[in-house]
């Protein structure tokens, strides 16, 4: 009989297609069999227990500059604490300073992650010219692995105009990249924040109004016009209302392939957070911002109905004591972005699943399968296959947690769920059939991972995403 290098024994495999009984073999850092009765030099035993992909975050900020601060978490402390919370590949992202080339500033955030990093990582583009020889530069990166390209409709230092975003949808078409956009209104936040200032209004509860749906909506509009215009599909990144979600119905009704992400912090957490004394609601400034109940309903209904592609965390951490004190007299100073790098899974599972509002293989599908598809992991990452990297995660379904930033790993003074209690999260997480975290605590070392190389983008046949 075969012996694998690993079995994973006894645990209940749960993939998007379904949940079955199963033992995993690994050998050569690869799942080498799916079956019963495997034997392996080593097992790990998992009954009890759901064996899940790896999942995937496709949205961070590690050791993001932001004028003359840098968030938080590096990239050691960042992907530790995603592997804590059962994340085994990032997506970070490359954002060039003023004068810098595409690829000088990618071979820069390659040095600051390689060797670092506890688990595997990729990185986005970011595309703030249309000038020649950027899009040049853009097309030649695309051919080396780095197969998306951010685009922002706001935030002055890096916006790009309706006339760029159409040369650069060019070149995504062209070279098999996925634009993936944030989208609110520029003119609509500046001109909404000069008037709450004027009239003396600073304090945290303002940012939701300055930043309204409308906004975001507008942006969305607009972006998917431009997106038609040159045929190529986007993926929209942290949606938050459900006028945005609206549009992107009747754009995909059109023929549009459009992709949705959305966060845990805008489907759990409402507008009533900046109302909270003193300056405890500076702890919640996001961009776009936290929103009334009803579009977290929206948020959640995209879940169940098949709307939303990805949840991810768009996880931004600056401190409460020091970072965010710079907007204690005026809101707009205040840095946006949340943490969330290490609670994604614990809260979607126990929100989603454990409240019966999305199945096992949906949450699967939202937080692994479905982000390796979409940005050209697959099939190394993101499923339980023959041949597929041994990214696994063994998930304790009856495991209690109550979320702390002291007891979190994410490196910041607060959690944004302080005091939430949970129930279910991983237990053990295999990077390429390595364990790097045994009973929830860290055994790995920064090393561990790697950069990932991926595949063009193709669009998906078949999926609710048009």
């Amino acid at each position: 009989m075969k012996m694998f290098d690993l079995v994973i024994r006894g645990g209940t495999v749960v993939t998007p297609a379904g949940i079955a009984r199963a033992d995993i073999g690994i050998e050569d850092q690869h799942i080498a069999a799916i079956g019963t009765d495997l034997q392996g030099r080593e097992e790990l035993d998992a009954r009890g227990m759901y064996v899940l992909p790896g999942l995937i975050d496709v949205h961070v900020h590690l050791q993001m500059p932001a004028g003359d601060i840098v968030t938080t978490d590096d990239f050691f402390t960042g992907t530790m604490a995603a592997a804590c919370g059962g994340t085994t590949t990032i997506i970070d992202f490359i954002e060039q300073l003023p004068g810098e080339s595409p690829r000088a500033a990618a071979g820069a955030r390659r040095a600051e992650a390689d060797g670092k990093v506890a688990v595997d990582y990729s990185l986005h583009l970011t595309g703030n010219s249309s000038a020649p020889a950027f899009l040049e530069e853009i097309a030649a990166l695309a051919g080396e692995g780095y197969t998306s390209l951010k685009l922002y409709t706001t935030y002055a230092d890096i916006m790009v105009e309706d006339k760029d975003i159409l040369c650069l949808l060019e070149t995504c078409k062209s070279h098999g990249l996925l634009p993936i956009v944030h989208a609110e209104n520029d003119a609509i936040i500046a001109y909404e924040q000069a008037r709450l200032l004027a009239a003396g209004l600073t304090a945290p509860r303002y940012h939701p109004h300055s930043r309204p749906c409308t906004a975001e909506a507008e942006a969305v509009q607009r972006v998917l016009a431009l997106a038609a215009t040159v045929d190529v599909p986007v993926y929209f990144v942290h949606i938050s209302c459900a006028e945005s979600l609206e549009a992107i119905e009747r754009a995909r009704a059109a023929g549009q392939t459009v992709y949705v992400e959305v966060t845990p912090q805008h489907l759990l957490l409402d507008e009533q957070a900046y109302d909270q004394p003193d300056f405890e609601g500076a702890k919640y400034c996001c961009a776009p911002p936290l929103r009334a109940r009803r579009h977290l309903d929206a948020l959640w209904r995209g879940l169940q109905w098949g709307r939303v592609q990805t949840v991810a965390t768009d996880h931004c951490p600056w401190d409460f004591a020091t970072h965010r004190q710079r907007g204690r007299d005026n809101f707009t100073l205040i840095p946006n972005g949340l943490p969330g790098i290490e609670t994604r899974a614990l809260l979607l599972y126990h929100f989603g699943v454990n409240a019966g509002r999305i199945s096992l293989p949906r949450f699967v599908e939202l937080c692994a399968t479905m982000p390796a598809l979409l940005f050209g992991l697959a099939p190394r990452k993101g499923n339980i296959a023959v041949g597929a990297d041994a990214d696994l995660v063994l998930w304790d379904p009856g495991r209690e947690i109550t979320l702390s930033a002291s007891s979190l790993h994410q490196r910041v003074d607060y959690c944004p769920y302080e005091g939430w209690q949970v129930r279910g999260a991983p237990d053990t997480v295999l990077l390429r059939g390595q364990v790097i975290v045994r009973h929830g605590q860290f055994v790995g070392a920064p090393a561990m991972g790697r950069f990932v190389p991926r595949a063009p983008f193709s669009p998906l046949p078949g999926r609710p995403d048009r």
